[in-house]
């Protein structure tokens, strides 16, 4: 592998900080970045989602198209120039379970709907004030806490072991026969799809701009976290990048548990994105507190924070971990979880809130597709 000035950064900050604090770092500063260009771009796997099971044209679709693809593109990108190896990534490394992306990605997909946003989601529109989104986000931790080593982790694993597949069968582009270069045609041809539609839609800037930041954003973590593998000596961190399942229970258990834990780069990660997301709100004087309306959406989010957080950790992965950063590598278990996540959130917002709108609101507004849901955030399309 190459040798990168990227490299000698890294030397640089484990001189100064040793390896654990340097690898928070570089999870704290991918998780600022992200969370700030997440804000701006109102990027959303639930808007993307009821967008196009509606057929409205709000450009919240091409925001997410723009992340995806920006992140396959990139990541393949840095593999075929030498920069970066991810074989020995979890989600092509270690035996999967195509029982637990499906049921779980299924669980995830209805539990979004529910919340009105995805765990990354919840984060960003925490940190601007929204209690509702802060409550849920605490009840998502919780139950992911518990499916990975609490008392709902026999359940997960008796799941996952329905069906599981081996690490050799996971990789897409190895199935296929089509290698890195065609995971790269893969991404620019939902790139060029993504500009397509952003022209269409008059997306505005911050909408695509800041949606290919977050795209950025994966790819660099996947990135980092391989260059600090191969200069560190005491212990390897993972090859990883963003998701927010497994960090969002290691920062729980991080305040429940004695002070000087071991540092790493989810731990960084998740007060990270809070950060970015508040200074993004701060500057554009978004920040302001808003609460539930009544016991009855408090239970809603509820029962979707936990349905997303035994979802996400029995699926390997949220709308972020699977659906961007593990469909970045062509795992073929993030993909099974996309594609459920997909189908359940759209079936829900079908039978629930679309049902629930036709028949409360007058004939006028019975089509406006969701356009004033407060937890989506304006429309990144000009009128």
């Amino acid at each position: 592998m190459r040798e990168l000035l990227l490299d000698r950064w890294i030397d640089l900050a484990i001189a100064g900080l040793g390896e654990p604090a340097s690898v928070a770092v570089a999870g704290a500063l991918v998780g600022l970045l992200f969370g700030f260009f997440a804000h701006r771009s109102r990027f959303c796997l639930r808007s993307a989602v009821i967008e196009f099971s509606r057929g409205t044209a709000e450009g919240k679709l091409t925001v997410w198209l723009f992340t995806f693809a920006t992140a396959v593109l990139l990541t393949q990108a840095f593999v075929l120039a030498g920069w970066l190896d991810v074989r020995d990534a979890r989600q092509l490394s270690a035996r999967g379970s195509l029982s637990g992306a499906l049921i779980g990605g299924a669980m995830f997909g209805v539990g979004m709907i529910l919340a009105r946003g995805c765990s990354s989601r919840l984060l960003v529109l925490a940190a601007q004030g929204n209690l509702r989104a802060l409550l849920s986000g605490l009840v998502f931790a919780v139950t992911a806490a518990s499916a990975l080593n609490g008392l709902l982790s026999p359940l997960r694993q008796a799941i996952s072991e329905w069906w599981t597949i081996e690490a050799g069968q996971r990789d897409v582009l190895a199935l296929a026969g089509v290698g890195h270069l065609g995971g790269l045609l893969f991404g620019a041809l939902w790139l060029a799809a993504a500009l397509v539609w952003a022209w269409r839609q008059r997306v505005r800037f911050w909408g695509w701009f800041g949606a290919i930041g977050v795209g950025v954003m994966v790819a660099a973590g996947w990135l980092l976290t391989y260059r600090i593998s191969r200069i560190t000596f005491e212990t390897l961190p993972p090859v990883q990048s963003l998701s927010f399942t497994g960090p969002a229970a290691d920062m729980l258990m991080l305040v429940l548990s004695p002070p000087w834990q071991p540092l790493s780069f989810d731990l960084g990660l998740v007060p990270g994105v809070f950060v970015g997301s508040f200074v993004s709100a701060l500057l554009w004087r978004e920040l302001r507190l808003e609460g539930f309306q009544g016991g009855q959406a408090m239970r809603r989010y509820i029962v979707g924070a936990v349905l997303m957080g035994f979802g996400g950790m029995l699926a390997g992965g949220c709308a972020v971990g699977a659906g961007v950063s593990g469909a970045a590598i062509f795992t073929l278990t993030s993909f099974a979880t996309l594609a459920t996540m997909w189908a359940a959130a759209a079936l829900t917002d079908a039978l629930l809130d679309r049902r629930g709108e036709r028949l409360h609101a007058p004939p006028a507004a019975a089509g406006a597709g969701g356009r004033g849901d407060p937890e989506i955030g304006a429309s990144y399309a000009r009128p």
